[in-house]
């Protein structure tokens, strides 16, 4: 078995959480961190590596083994082009890193998990046709050319594990939550009642996500029972001139026994450019969230956890899960309310406390921070997206992504920080 080291910065020597009890590992070795990963290239375009990356779009434990942990990759390394997207390597397949502190306090590689459709055959990044979760995606290839679409493409963000060794992930088109084998066979694809796939679904209302804003976290409640997703912004609903709240965006859950879902609100401090991300769970009823903005964190960026409740907030899915346009308030959407509106209504958020501001506490240099992982005694795992080492250039072309501070390649790193 070939060892591999990632890039980790930890805080203090601690150790993977049991899904049971998030407990912590004493015992694991964290002595020998940071460590860093020796990422081959990918590819090599215009003269930029894009490296072999983007681990830390989501992140989660093992259920079982103590110090293990899977992290997931998007679509692939993409910059914005035209009215949609350039991906830069067409034909690359979201991948999960399986990855453990082993016996001598190193992080090691313990294998590669490739997605796979329902047939086997691996998957792309690309968008989905129109009635499969498109919202008018449309893809590029590195040359301006137009690109097909794949019934099965995911623009993964988000993982669980599962404690029978499957896997849940959710993206960013349908929005669709995906449930793997432990080799990354589809079995099941959840999404929006009016998306043309599988029969249990997600309420019709999510189908009007921003297209590049779907459900950018997910995570599983400690009893194992029910999944919970976090949209990344306000949805457009019911267009995008009239969704005015750019602060509201929406936590759905999915009870995994009886297909039944709810619906929560949850305030974000940013606005429409802001992003809330990865989810992992405190209790069953409790959460961390993170909430961020796209500049780097060494200039002044928003990179922040918070400790948020659902026990009081209310269940906002309305009687008929299939209007598009969800609950209204005097004829209004949730989106177009006011929070004035929406408490005069009697409609409770998430709670919602500080845990943590990274840039404040670590000095946190990244733009991003998509993955979190909650270890227990008020300790949490932070990843970073590393966007495969590639920025925008501004004119649809990739340039390398470099740290302001450091003028360093961007490239993934695991935090391990203190929260309150």
């Amino acid at each position: 078995m070939k060892k591999f080291l990632l890039p980790v910065f930890a805080c203090m020597a601690l150790a993977a959480c049991n899904n049971d009890d998030n407990a912590i590992n004493q015992d694991i070795d964290y002595s020998k961190l940071p460590q860093e990963f020796p990422f081959s290239t990918l590819k090599t375009l215009n003269g930029v590596n894009i490296i072999n990356g983007g681990f830390g779009s989501g992140a989660t434990a093992h259920p079982t083994q103590k110090g293990e942990f899977y992290v997931i990759t998007d679509r692939g390394p993409n910059v914005a082009y035209s009215n949609g997207i350039k991906i830069l390597v067409p034909d690359f397949t979201p991948t999960i890193m399986h990855f453990k502190i082993n016996a001598s306090g190193n992080i090691e590689v313990i294998k590669y998990i490739k997605l796979k459709n329902p047939s086997g055959q691996p998957i792309t990044g690309l968008p989905n046709p129109v009635g499969m979760g498109s919202t008018g995606e449309i893809a590029y290839a590195a040359d301006g050319s137009v690109l097909g679409t794949d019934n099965y493409g995911l623009d993964s963000e988000s993982i669980v594990a599962a404690k029978d060794g499957t896997f849940w992930v959710s993206d960013e088109y349908g929005p669709h939550i995906v449930h793997y084998s432990a080799d990354g066979v589809e079995l099941e694809r959840i999404s929006p009642i009016g998306v043309n796939t599988g029969t249990r679904k997600l309420p019709a209302v999510f189908a009007k996500r921003r297209p590049n804003r779907g459900m950018e976290g997910m995570c599983m409640t400690p009893d194992g029972k029910t999944l919970v997703g976090t949209m990344q912004s306000t949805m457009y609903v019911p267009t995008k001139a009239l969704a005015t709240n750019t602060t509201l965006t929406r936590i759905v859950t999915f009870d995994l026994a009886t297909g039944q879902t709810k619906q929560y609100l949850y305030r974000q401090d940013g606005g429409a450019s802001d992003s809330v991300c990865d989810i992992t769970p405190i209790s069953n009823t409790e959460f961390l969230v993170i909430e961020r903005d796209g500049n780097f964190g060494s200039v002044g960026g928003l990179k922040k956890v918070y400790r948020i409740n659902l026990a009081n907030a209310s269940d906002v899915s309305g009687t008929d899960l299939t209007a598009v346009d969800g609950m209204k308030i005097n004829g209004k959407t949730l989106e177009q309310s006011t929070w004035d509106e929406i408490n005069a209504a009697g409609l409770k958020p998430a709670t919602k406390t500080l845990a943590v501001d990274l840039v404040a506490k670590i000095g946190y240099e990244h733009d991003k921070f998509e993955g979190i992982v909650y270890l227990g005694n008020n300790k949490l795992a932070v990843f970073n997206d590393d966007d495969f080492g590639v920025a925008d250039d501004g004119n649809g072309n990739p340039k390398t992504k470099t740290l302001p501070k450091t003028g360093k390649q961007d490239k993934g790193e695991m935090y391990i920080v203190d929260i309150q």
